[in-house]
């Protein structure tokens, strides 16, 4: 009888938000292994490793020097590293991605910055290889972008 509304993709950012667990605050330098269960937002620096089940927010001006393992990711900042998302990585305008990007669903602005491979699960890709004409490789990387300012 009554049904709950469907969020929208910008009310459910803002309710994520309001769970978060960890704040490294824009004069704080991590340096080491960073992990996390919970949501985390860096508006300082990390170097090291980033790793959370949930999401990571890259606020603008921030910097990781490290490889990141994330559910989900919002960078605005810069990431010096390879960055591993499960589900959805969004890239604001001003985010600067200098490592090789793994994820289900990716979204890039216009004047954000990668220099690396990409890849993304959800399709199958035919590779000849010498003994077979063909072969379907499922899983496997399906889908290189390089992009060099």
């Amino acid at each position: 009888m009554f049904q709950k509304p469907i969020a929208s993709h910008e009310e459910e950012k803002k309710s994520v938000h309001d769970d978060v667990e960890t704040v490294v605050g824009p004069s704080v330098n991590v340096e080491g292994d960073f992990a996390s269960e919970g949501n985390i937002v860096v508006k300082g620096s990390v170097s090291g490793s980033v790793k959370t089940s949930k999401l990571l927010t890259v606020e603008k001006g921030a910097k990781i020097i490290a490889n990141v393992n994330a559910g989900n990711a919002v960078v605005s900042g810069s990431i010096k590293g390879n960055i591993r998302v499960n589900e959805r990585l969004e890239l604001s305008e001003t985010a600067q991605v200098a490592g090789d990007v793994a994820c289900k669903i990716l979204s890039v602005a216009p004047g954000a910055l990668i220099h690396g491979k990409v890849v993304m699960k959800g399709i199958e890709v035919s590779i000849p290889n010498k003994e077979n004409k063909s072969s379907l490789v499922k899983n496997k990387p399906k889908l290189a972008v390089k992009v060099v300012s």
